[in-house]
């Protein structure tokens, strides 16, 4: 049963990613430890914390949606800021692999709560 957010599968994952993204970018050189960095730690956190708000507000299920989306784009957005990383070699083939992997995971295990909210 699902009693509150930190229930949820998908905001388990996200919230592990998030942790890692963090670590991840503080490896950075500078100026990408601030700017692309920072980009990809607000992006990644936003996945957990849209996902965290947007269920406090699943009684409405329209709000709901909207935030579980809000999540989704963010999930999108890391994919773009991953490949950025890898292409600037700030990324190992392993490490790239593993986190578009991850995220992955993560869009489809969002898409898949976002469905089933959209039959009720």
């Amino acid at each position: 049963m699902i009693k509150t957010y930190k229930d949820l599968e998908v905001y388990q994952r996200g919230y592990k990613l998030a942790l890692e993204i963090h670590h991840l970018t503080l490896e950075f050189p500078l100026p990408d430890k601030i700017e692309l960095g920072g980009q990809m730690r607000r992006a990644s956190k936003s996945v957990p914390t849209n996902i965290a708000e947007g269920f406090a507000r699943r009684k409405f299920k329209k709000e709901y949606l909207r935030y579980l989306g809000m999540a989704k784009a963010s999930i999108d957005e890391m994919q773009v800021h991953l490949q950025f990383s890898f292409d600037l070699n700030y990324l190992t083939d392993d490490r790239f692999d593993y986190f578009r992997s991850e995220y992955e995971i993560l869009g489809k295990q969002l898409s898949s709560l976002i469905n089933v909210w959209l039959k009720f």
